[in-house]
């Protein structure tokens, strides 16, 4: 026979919460509050006992279990069997709702009493270690408490290591009982326990009843279909949020690399420019120094030539004045000449 999974709240809720299992969720309670370090309950009320209303398929059903001590103090307990995500906010909403609906209008707040909230995850969501992890509201220096109305307790299963514990196990075999439906070990489990094992009978009768299964799959298949959907529209979102990002990305991208172009350009076209412009100084340098050679070239030649004439001249015996007029040369330069 395959034991329903007490994991899912349906069943959580009809093991823990039934009028004849009173007894098991004291019991339950009883361990969480001794391992938080609290002293233990002699009686438990039960706010919303499971009924036959509770019909899996139906939204307003509430799988939590809602109780209260004999002086006043709201317990809620909540079995997840999936991560909804954003845990911690979700439970400070759900205890506020709790906590602030017992006043009634006109109602004094002397009259508010302690909320308990307890959480049992089938998944991890504090940043630790603990399996058991209880917080309540103190100045961080001294560590006084505020008030001691609000106590949140998170049970994470999946943080669950240790092996079952024979005899007195406390809260840990409990634990091991909640956490999975392999019943090899439930006669260590139930050793001296015998509401853990009115439990564990509890799942057994259920697991063999018609009924009781078919409800049980029936909110088994509504849990998994909302897991599903979150987990679709997380994946959808996530592909959004990516092509969004891709091309905001590759806006800025593109209005980053033109900039850089730019800049980078500008100081390419600069080392190019000079270059360049170097290359052509040197092709119009030669050419200007070759049109200014030329004539430089001329000139002196010119002149050369004039002083080659007036040296034949004076070898001629001319006078100086008759060279002078022949040639353009002046005194001095004839004379330089003799």
């Amino acid at each position: 026979m395959e034991l329903l999974d007490p994991r899912v709240d349906f069943v959580f809720k009809r093991i823990f919460a039934s009028e004849n299992n009173k007894d098991v969720l004291l019991a339950f309670l009883n361990h969480i509050f001794i391992d938080a370090g609290d002293a233990p309950l002699d009686e438990v009320i039960l706010l919303n006992p499971y009924t036959d209303k509770d019909d899996p398929q139906d939204k307003l059903s509430i799988f939590d279990i809602w109780a209260k001590t004999v002086e006043g103090k709201l317990i809620n307990i909540e079995m997840q069997l999936f991560n909804k995500y954003d845990m911690e906010k979700r439970t400070l909403y759900y205890w506020s709702k709790r906590y602030s609906g017992q006043l009634q209008t006109g109602g004094r707040y002397t009259e508010l009493k302690k909320c308990v909230t307890i959480n049992i995850l089938n998944y991890k969501v504090l940043p630790n270690e603990h399996t058991h992890s209880v917080f309540h509201l103190r100045e961080d220096i001294s560590g006084a408490p505020l008030t001691d109305d609000i106590e949140i307790h998170f049970l994470e299963l999946p943080k669950l290591n240790q092996p079952a514990v024979p005899g007195e196990g406390g809260l840990i075999n409990w634990l091991l009982f909640l956490k999975g439906s392999d019943n090899s070990n439930w006669e260590v489990l139930q050793m001296n326990e015998p509401a853990l094992r009115k439990a564990m009978e509890t799942l057994e009768f259920l697991s063999q009843d018609s009924e009781a299964r078919r409800k049980y799959e029936e909110r088994q298949k509504a849990l998994h279909d909302e897991a599903s959907q979150r987990d679709g529209a997380q994946r959808e979102g996530f592909a959004k949020g990516m092509q969004e990002g891709l091309q905001e990305g590759l806006q800025k991208g593109l209005k980053e690399g033109i900039k850089e172009g730019i800049k980078e350009g500008i100081k390419e076209g600069k080392i190019e420019g000079k270059k360049e412009g170097k290359k052509e100084g040197i092709k119009e340098g030669i050419k200007e120094g070759i049109k200014k050679g030329v004539k430089e070239g001329k000139k002196e030649g010119l002149r050369e030539g004039k002083l080659e004439v007036a040296k034949n001249l004076l070898a001629m015996g001319l006078e100086l004045s008759s060279i002078q007029a022949a040639t353009g040369l002046s005194e001095e330069e004839i004379q330089s000449i003799q």
